[in-house]
């Protein structure tokens, strides 16, 4: 007997009736007699008695379902496990982002996610590139959000969108800013430098380097954070991701995009030798919806 075999079988001795039980499987009747008579040609022996319109088990059914019982409510547990795992019941997500993703795309999605897979549990870090594969290694995180993936490195990866290059500045110190602004404008201008950042800074500075500009680099900052502070203080102008720059506007602070149109994709990377789960898989689309929204001009 196969696990279909079961399953009517089990329909049919709990509820005493083929109609019953086609009710309970959510089947046509004839499917479920075709199964039972399919099961005793298999068995070589009856399973039931017709008796005044019901359907009554045999001793050999009434020995099988013992054992029969405890196969079913086994498959019931591996159903319930199922489900629980696509509702994200009682699941751990680990995920690790860039602080640039985890200012406000990552934060964001957990929010919208909770919501409809209430029994889900988060671990949220924020990661460098340098850390990167350390954190995926070590088992630290599951899932790492970061822009470069490391060449060579035994990682899978799920492209969720892409961002480009901002001017984050005060709307004070550059009135009737054009919609794109050009890199030879912020020459002479004191500028917040991300240079030493990671890939981010190594596209800027590649960019300002084939444009043969001279800029005035008043302070070097390694973090997006800091920079987007000391712009908001009045130090000067930085270049930055769409997402950081989106998550650091206030009243008096404006971004626009760079006449290079300077794009990199944002990547979610994990060992290939441990895949993202269902539930983790559903929760990376809808981040990557989040960032594709956040990405629009504003």
């Amino acid at each position: 007997m196969n696990l279909r075999h079961i399953e009517v079988f089990h329909a049919v001795y709990v509820n005493g009736s083929v109609s019953a039980a086609a009710r309970m499987l959510n089947v046509s009747q004839p499917s479920v007699s075709k199964v039972l008579r399919h099961a005793e040609s298999l068995l070589g022996f009856p399973l039931f008695d017709r008796t005044g319109g019901r359907l009554v088990p045999t001793e050999d059914a009434h020995t099988l379902f013992s054992e029969v019982a405890e196969i079913q409510d086994r498959v019931y547990a591996l159903r319930e496990a199922s489900r629980n795992l696509k509702r994200g019941a009682g699941s751990l997500l680990r995920v690790s982002a860039l602080p640039s993703i985890a200012l406000d795309a990552l934060p964001l999605t957990v929010a919208q996610f909770m919501r409809k897979h209430s029994g889900t549990r988060f671990d949220l870090q924020t990661v460098h590139h340098a850390d990167l594969l350390r954190k995926l290694y070590e088992r630290e995180t599951d899932v790492a959000v970061a822009y470069e993936v490391p060449p060579g490195a035994p990682l899978g990866r799920h492209w969720l969108g892409a961002s480009e290059l901002v001017v984050l500045y005060r709307e004070a110190d550059m009135p009737g800013a054009p919609a794109r602004i050009g890199l030879e404008e912020l020459a002479g201008r004191p500028l917040v430098s991300l240079a030493a950042s990671g890939p981010i800074g190594a596209l800027f500075s590649a960019e300002v380097q084939r444009l043969g500009i001279e800029l005035d680099e008043v302070v070097s900052a390694r973090t997006f954070h800091i920079a987007t502070a000391l712009v908001r203080l009045g130090v000067g102008m930085t270049v930055v991701d769409n997402l950081t720059a989106r998550a650091s506007l206030v009243p008096g602070l404006a971004m626009r995009p760079l006449k290079s149109r300077l794009t990199f994709d944002i990547h979610a990377m994990y060992l290939l030798e441990r895949p993202p789960s269902a539930l983790a898989t559903a929760f990376l689309k809808n981040l990557a919806r989040t960032i594709d929204a956040l990405s629009r001009p504003a």
